[in-house]
């Protein structure tokens, strides 16, 4: 079993910038492939990014799209999600998640993953 904490939320203004982390214990987190998906409130839960185990392939939302990079540091078991840019629109909470392996048609679903963070909080103000 893999337990994984996000950090990094908070309040920024538009067109600023948040690095949001997702750090694993438990497991070893490069045997994992790992995700960021949001949910704002009254909406569902939606694909951010996501990448692979090497962290070779990666996924990306269109909305997320030349504004945020997914990367890792499986030395640290950490994912992180470099956000710029950003909008109002881009408020919500941020859920880090992790399964063994995504594939092309996979990625992007919520069922795909077998473990999830707390969530923290985007708040960016227009």
């Amino acid at each position: 079993q893999v337990q994984l904490v996000e950090s990094g939320g908070g309040l920024v203004q538009a067109g600023g910038s948040l690095r949001l982390s997702c750090t694993a214990s438990g497991r070893t987190f490069s045997n994992y492939a790992a995700g960021w998906f949001r949910q704002a409130p009254g909406k569902e839960r939606e694909f951010v990014a996501a990448l692979k185990r090497s962290g070779s392939i990666i996924y990306y939302a269109d909305s997320a799209k030349g504004r945020f990079t997914i990367f890792r540091d499986n030395a640290k078991n950490t994912v992180y999600l470099q956000m710029n840019s950003l909008k109002a629109e881009d408020t919500a909470v941020y859920y880090c998640a992790a399964t063994v392996q995504i594939y092309g048609g996979t990625y992007s679903n919520v069922a795909s993953y077998d473990h999830w963070g707390q969530g923290t909080q985007v708040t960016v103000s227009s």
